[in-house]
């Protein structure tokens, strides 16, 4: 193993560590909103009161910090700038500050004009009471996107272990402030949100702030307005605010069309995403974040085959585990909603609808593996308006399809709607970057991939057979774990027969782990 595998397999243990610890915390977070609040009106609330204030934090590329500043900083540090390393973080977050100032103060101002624009199905008693939990929303964004600057700046410098601990200080306020309201007051969606601004202010600001500056990251004096970091940033960041990509807006479809199904939708698309991001974040986010400092060091150091390299190592290794975890998910679906969400006011009623909601989305994990990796490498090359042409396109496109869906079929409809746009965008966005590479690597990939979705495909629907036969004998837990296994020995025995090698390089990786650990 070369020098620079080994360092981007121990970024991507870190990434993977914090972000699975991340996103355990959110279920367990959801499972506490889900056994307070239910699948109701209640939580419908919750989730539409960050429709806005996302879609703001949007605008400001907030989620693209990392993005467009790593290349940046990075090509300080290659140079041993210091001085101008500090210089350029300071005019680049003195310009996202004054902007962010700008356009959420004018989200506070004008939120009821705002909500009622968006939410024009819900009647004037629910947006009365919609208002002041979007108001306390755009509070809790300002600390994400003014902490993300710091975020950014530890990646450039391949620090992980910080900026993974920021969403448990999150998660763990929300999950304390809808405690304290439960025991303090009759429950409601304004204690969550409560906890989590003071989480943000903690986790995603302070905590960020002191990672950075024990780095030597610093605000410092004497930058000019005029400093060519604030001109190159914005020009970078630029493309990501006007584009409308649709895995940007991907968490709003269901807080957008729910309002247009019955009462509980929203909810219900709430925590089967929920779900399935947990094995998103782990394995496509991984796979994006981890590399992406590597990917920008090489671009900018000239090593493209290099690059390259790195791209097609992690495209491969994202894609066959995201098939992997598609297959295992499909027949535990039940299991898995029933053991974390059936308590308090969430029901039987409520596991089966999320049950179904969570396999639609599941079809989406390999695709995400997919666009996280291939996307961060156009940006590691800062080209940032292909992906974000190619998003829109697709935005374009689903739109429409959400639309019909949603009228056909309800919540079924907006959930398999996600993943078609998820899908599209993963596959025209890869084809962009395999067709650059040339005729052979494009067919070497369709290839790997079709071995990959065949291999999935066969061991899904033995499965998920294998778990409904077994349903009326065995319990379903017992069912869906045999379907599960079912699903990964047959996976992996595909993998064998059709030389798909990575998933089996994952599978040792985690031996070796183990038997260490041990």
């Amino acid at each position: 193993m070369t020098r620079r595998s080994a360092s981007l397999g121990q970024a991507a243990a870190i990434v993977s560590a914090g972000i699975l610890l991340s996103r355990l915390l959110g279920v367990v977070r959801e499972q506490v909103i889900g056994a307070v609040l239910g699948r109701t009106v209640e939580t419908d609330l919750y989730v539409n009161a960050f429709t806005l204030p996302d879609y703001l934090y949007f605008l400001l590329a907030g989620g693209y910090l990392a993005i467009t500043l790593v290349p940046i900083l990075t090509e300080h540090r290659a140079a041993d700038d210091d001085a101008g390393l500090n210089r350029s973080f300071t005019a680049v977050f003195r310009a996202v500050a004054v902007i962010a100032l700008v356009l959420l103060t004018a989200g506070l101002v004008f939120a009821r004009q705002l909500v009622e624009l968006v939410f024009n199905q819900l009647d004037a008693g629910l947006i009365d009471r919609l208002v002041p939990l979007t108001r306390v929303a755009i509070g809790l964004q300002t600390f994400f996107l003014l902490g993300g600057l710091f975020t950014a700046a530890q990646y450039a410098e391949k620090r992980f272990t910080i900026p993974a601990l920021g969403p448990l200080f999150y998660n763990g306020g929300i999950i304390v402030g809808g405690l304290i309201g439960t025991l303090a007051a009759e429950p409601t969606p304004m204690w969550f949100l409560v906890g989590g601004l003071i989480g943000a202010a903690a986790g995603s600001f302070g905590l960020q702030w002191w990672g950075a500056h024990r780095l030597g990251i610093r605000l410092v004096r004497g930058v000019p307005r005029s400093h060519p970091a604030t001109g190159r940033y914005l020009r970078l960041a630029l493309p990501l605010m006007v584009g409308q990509t649709v895995v940007a807006l991907d968490e709003q479809w269901p807080r957008y069309f729910g309002q247009f199904a019955e009462t509980g939708t929203t909810a219900g698309l709430n925590f089967a995403r929920r779900l399935n991001m947990l094995p998103v974040g782990v394995i496509a986010q991984t796979a994006g974040v981890a590399s992406f400092p590597f990917m920008a060091r090489l671009f900018s150091e000239r090593r493209h085959d290099e690059m390259r390299d790195t791209v097609t190592v992690s495209l491969r290794s994202g894609l066959a585990v995201g098939a992997l975890a598609t297959a295992l998910i499909l027949p535990l679906t039940t299991p898995i909603v029933r053991a974390i969400f059936q308590y308090g006011e969430f029901t039987a009623a409520d596991t089966d609808t999320v049950a179904s909601l969570l396999a639609l989305f599941s079809l989406s994990i390999p695709f995400w593996a997919m666009h996280q990796v291939v996307s961060r490498a156009f940006y590691a090359q800062q080209r940032m308006w292909l992906p974000v042409v190619v998003g829109t396109l697709t935005t374009a496109v689903t739109i429409p399809v959400l639309f019909f869906l949603t009228d056909r079929n309800g919540g079924d409809g907006i959930a398999a709607g996600s993943t078609f746009g998820v899908a599209l965008y993963a596959i025209v966005i890869t084809a962009a970057w395999l067709r650059e590479g040339g005729g052979r690597e494009f067919a070497g990939f369709a290839w790997f991939a079709a071995k990959v979705t065949a291999a999935a495909a066969i061991a899904g629907v033995i499965s998920l057979t294998t778990s409904r036969l077994l349903d009326d004998a065995l319990p379903v837990e017992v069912a869906g774990l045999m379907g599960a296994a079912v699903a990964g020995l047959l996976y992996l025995g595909l993998a064998r027969l059709f030389a798909i090698d990575e998933v089996w390089d994952v599978v040792t990786g985690l031996v070796r782990r183990i038997r260490r650990s041990s």
